[in-house]
């Protein structure tokens, strides 16, 4: 009775109780210094310097419970929330509102075939057996394909032009992987991350669904959206101090446009005159994923004393 009135007053913030994404947002949360202690089987923690509490969830249901308003914010993949809408259409008072991509728990959703089959295309298993966790995104995929199949003829296939499937679609809570190999499918569509999994099981990807990541999702009407706007700055500010390192350089003056064309920054780099004539000190953010060949770059140059900073949070536009 306590836990239900302390929630009253919070924001409630929805994150996965486990899976491939916890831990990321776990190191999120704390970047951007939403601090709470998670008691042993509860699934719900109180945050200790916002108004604000954090609901362990399945990701898959985490789109439920935000496109409802039952809670205001939450992070999971963009397969689950594209998932949830394919099964229950938004409203103009319901569903989810997309606030950002996070970054990680990149993967795809896929259709899947044995590898040794004869199976090239997806056109190949209308009218087959299907396997599946993402039944309602398998059921507009392939009956957007039974649909493209019947336009192609001059009698249409009646069940589809009516809105039927002739493809049969099969849930699966797990191990969606082995239903080909057991006979169970013929297909399957399933989330891939490295494909690791998929090749041991004998499988091979012939089309993408949707192209999925971790997303921060919002209702369409936050409890509180003063404090929604202050977690996305946190939020997209520990995002880009993922993303970025700050360099630092000395550059002859004459060849500054050179140079800002290598660090351009996010919107323009930092010059300031430095004692020796003629010569200029430059600050710029640039990509992690590529600040190696940027100071290869500028040393070609001809740059000097050039440093590369790692930046713990930031607040950027």
């Amino acid at each position: 009775m306590d836990l239900v009135n302390h929630l009253n007053d919070r924001l409630l913030f929805a994150v996965p109780k486990k899976g491939r994404l916890q831990q990321a947002c776990l190191d999120l949360l704390t970047g951007s210094d939403i601090k709470f202690h998670r008691h042993n089987r509860l699934d719900i923690a109180l945050v200790q310097n916002l108004p604000l509490a954090l609901v362990f969830l399945p990701a898959a249901d985490i789109p439920i419970f935000v496109g409802e308003g039952s809670v205001d914010l939450g992070i999971t993949g963009r397969d689950t929330v594209a998932e949830h809408e394919a099964t229950v259409p938004p409203t103009e008072t319901s569903g989810t509102v997309e606030i950002m991509d996070l970054g990680f728990g990149a993967c795809k959703l896929q259709v899947q075939v044995p590898e040794k089959g004869s199976i090239e295309k997806p056109e190949q298993l209308i009218g087959k057996k299907i396997a599946t966790s993402f039944t309602a995104l398998s059921q507009s995929y392939f009956r957007n394909l039974e649909s493209q199949g019947s336009n192609s003829h001059a009698q249409p296939n009646g069940d589809a032009a009516h809105g039927g499937l002739r493809t049969q679609i099969t849930t699966l809570s797990g191990s969606v992987e082995a239903a080909c190999a057991l006979g169970v499918a013929d297909g399957i569509v399933d989330l891939v991350e490295s494909g690791e999994t998929m090749k041991a099981a004998g499988l091979k990807a012939i089309a993408t669904v949707v192209s999925s990541s971790a997303i921060l999702i919002k209702s369409k009407h936050p409890s509180n959206p003063k404090l929604v706007d202050i977690i996305t700055a946190r939020i997209k500010g520990v995002i880009t101090a993922q993303r970025y390192v700050l360099c630092t350089y000395n550059v002859e003056r004459r060849l500054l446009h050179q140079a800002s064309q290598i660090t351009p920054g996010k919107r323009a780099p930092t010059v300031n005159s430095l004692e020796e004539d003629d010569w200029v000190a430059v600050q710029a953010m640039v990509e992690r994923s590529k600040i190696a060949e940027v100071m290869d770059d500028l040393a070609a140059l001809g740059a000097t004393d050039i440093l590369v900073t790692k930046l713990e949070n930031s607040r950027t536009t």
